[in-house]
């Protein structure tokens, strides 16, 4: 990347627009600088049954984040930075390697401040043979600049919409604005894949999936959710509803977030997912609300293998 043409430039790459010159190696609110950070590649069995099916999907996890949530399982990586730097070159073999495991798809969790250099090794692999689907899991606070650059590039977009009301977001997640920047960024991918495709073992080729997580004393906030999925994205939207929250990280600073999800709450929210007309719906059993699927980061599969 030449300095003068990359996006990281003058990074507006998130909603953030911090305007550092990354490729300067400058930071901005995220932490992340030029080079792609990896803390761990893996097959994952814990997506949702379309992601997962039988051999499971292959989980690229990248460090930093631009988001700030009190709650998150994975501050290791997200907010201590934990990772190995790799290159462009590398990030390409990683993702044929993946393919070579015989997984279902390439799963790329919280990419977003590293979207250009994602675009870059997607095409170099792509060129290479990479012939299976490509995920974009992200936490849902993404610029319409950054995702333009992925168009043509991703099959299925995996995005969380956390909170409907900003004062939860910024109090939460340091995002004050999250409301209207996820809603903008859901439509967005909406357009770039506007059909959900499945093949014939039910495994979705290309499409959207909205996740949700439920969130203690929060309930009514995801009803406003689930509302605007339905008038704007139609009744046939695919939702995740997730009954995994657990208090970690910084979460005993807020009292609503210091317990797990009850019961009430969830099933209040799965019975207005159903009230409300929306059809496809995944939900999970009380036992997810557990540390036990967060996984350990330990820079597995990020080095080349001699």
């Amino acid at each position: 990347m030449e300095q003068g043409q990359s996006p990281l430039s003058h990074c507006t790459v998130c909603p953030r627009h911090c305007c550092v010159d990354r490729s300067d190696n400058q930071t901005g609110f995220c932490h992340a600088s030029l080079l792609p950070k990896i803390a761990l590649v893996s097959t994952h069995f814990w997506e949702e049954p379309p992601i997962s099916g039988t051999k499971g999907s292959g989980t690229v996890f990248f460090s930093y984040c631009n988001l700030r949530c009190l709650f998150c399982q994975n501050y290791e990586i997200s907010e201590n930075g934990f990772g190995k730097e790799v290159t462009i070159e590398r990030l390409a073999e990683i993702f044929l390697e993946q393919q070579v495991k015989g997984l279902h798809n390439i799963n790329l969790v919280s990419p977003t401040h590293f979207i250009p250099q994602i675009a870059m090794a997607l095409r170099l692999a792509k060129n290479n043979g990479l012939n299976i689907p490509v995920v974009y899991n992200t936490n849902g606070y993404e610029s319409l600049e950054g995702l333009r650059l992925l168009e043509g590039l991703i099959d299925i977009y995996l995005p969380d919409f956390k909170y409907w009301d900003d004062r939860i977001a910024k109090e939460y997640s340091s995002a004050e604005d999250y409301s209207k920047i996820v809603t903008q960024a859901i439509l967005e991918m909406r357009r770039q894949v506007p059909y959900d495709i499945f093949d014939k073992n039910g495994l979705m080729q290309k499409g959207l999936l909205v996740r949700h997580l439920v969130l203690p004393s929060n309930y009514r906030d995801s009803f406003k959710i689930l509302d605007w999925i339905k008038n704007v994205l139609g009744c046939d939207t695919y939702v995740s509803l997730l009954n995994q929250y657990t208090p970690m990280h910084r979460a005993d600073e807020i009292k609503a977030l210091s317990r797990k999800l009850t019961t009430f709450e969830y099933d209040k929210v799965t019975e207005y997912f159903l009230n409300i007309g929306l059809k496809n719906g995944f939900m999970q059993k009380k036992s997810a609300a557990t540390s036990d699927y967060t996984p350990i980061f330990n820079l597995e599969g990020v080095e080349k293998k001699l």
